[in-house]
């Protein structure tokens, strides 16, 4: 394999600012949105405010954890890790998942059980419902943001299938992330309106664990997936069948014996053939032929930036076995 210096810093270095714009312009959003929401919880009492303060508090801890996973994952390959950091970014992202979501999920589910068991009636109700009308615009702002980034990326795939399939996972966080946050603002209107038009606080508990029920489904989902990548994903089945047409169109390989491919971050892929070519070549000829063949991949799937080729010599498996030569020594006698 020919792997330069140049293709290892690129794999390092390229990339890895997918979704860099999408989650600043969430932080901010969520940053003003938190304090907003939790002066009007202080003013009113609403458990929905406060679930949705919470909730856009952990949203903040979020995108903070998701910049940190992108600029850990930009360093430099060492021996202790030769594949390089890039996996960092999966596991930030399944921390942003498991832990940020569930805590703001549990946390709302508690306040909106013990609003429900004490229900008392809102105080300055004007002010959450303006702030939430408000919050609600600057959160499609962020998701608008999401899907603008995102749709580069996402090519032909519905939005569901990008969220299940997408290597990087900064884009696919902040889509599930903003789409649960305009959910909950909803939410957590209906149930504050509801309560200042029947003056039962009943109806703003109810929002609150309704809150709570979307923050733990969101967790779960991003959880399942995150820790698909964490575990190590293939290639996609369209750029196997890219490599593997890269392979097979030189002169130089008779047939593919086997192949693996591994994603070692969201923008570097491993991949590890062994081919069969013909049996009498020099040294020199397999050493060309195996650059020609690395040049082809890289061509064709940019992303597989790590490559191993093993030449082989085909046998095949169903041939029939040489027949044996029996060898009787006879005494001297």
């Amino acid at each position: 394999m020919s792997e330069t210096a140049e293709a290892t810093d690129e794999a390092s270095s390229g990339g890895h600012g997918h979704g860099t714009k999408a989650i600043l312009a969430a932080l901010s959003a969520n940053l003003g949105i938190a304090l907003v929401k939790l002066i009007a919880w202080f003013f009113s009492g609403s458990a929905s405010m406060l679930a949705e303060g919470i909730h856009s508090i952990a949203d903040s801890a979020n995108q903070l954890l998701l910049l940190v996973g992108g600029r850990r994952a930009r360093r430099v390959a060492d021996e202790e890790h030769p594949f390089g950091y890039g996996r960092e970014r999966y596991v930030y992202a399944f921390v942003v998942s498991i832990i940020l979501f569930s805590v703001g999920g549990v946390f709302s589910l508690y306040e909106g059980v013990d609003k429900l068991r004490h229900p008392h009636p809102l105080e300055v109700w004007w002010l959450p419902l303006g702030i939430l009308v408000i919050a609600m615009f600057l959160e499609g702002f962020s998701l608008r943001t999401a899907l603008g980034e995102a749709r580069p990326h996402k090519g032909s795939l519905g939005w569901f299938q990008f969220i299940r399939r997408a290597k990087a996972p900064e884009l696919p966080v902040l889509l599930l992330e903003d789409t649960a946050a305009l959910t909950g603002l909803v939410l957590a209107f209906l149930g504050v309106l509801l309560t200042v038009v029947t003056g039962d606080g009943v109806f703003d508990g109810i929002g609150t664990v309704l809150i709570g029920v979307l923050l733990i489904l969101v967790a779960i989902i991003l959880g399942v997936e995150t820790k698909s990548l964490l575990v190590g994903e293939g290639a996609s089945a369209d750029d196997v069948a890219a490599i593997r047409s890269a392979i097979t169109s030189g002169p130089e390989v008779e047939r593919i014996i086997h192949m693996k491919t591994l994603y070692l971050g969201p923008d570097e892929l491993l991949v590890a053939v062994k081919v069969a070519m013909p049996g009498k070549q020099l040294l020199a000829d397999v050493a060309s032929a195996i650059n020609q063949i690395e040049a082809r991949i890289r061509g064709a799937v940019p992303v597989a930036r790590v490559i191993y080729v093993e030449p082989d010599v085909w046998v095949s498996p169903t041939a029939a076995e040489p027949p044996t030569e029996t060898i009787v020594l006879k005494s001297s006698d």
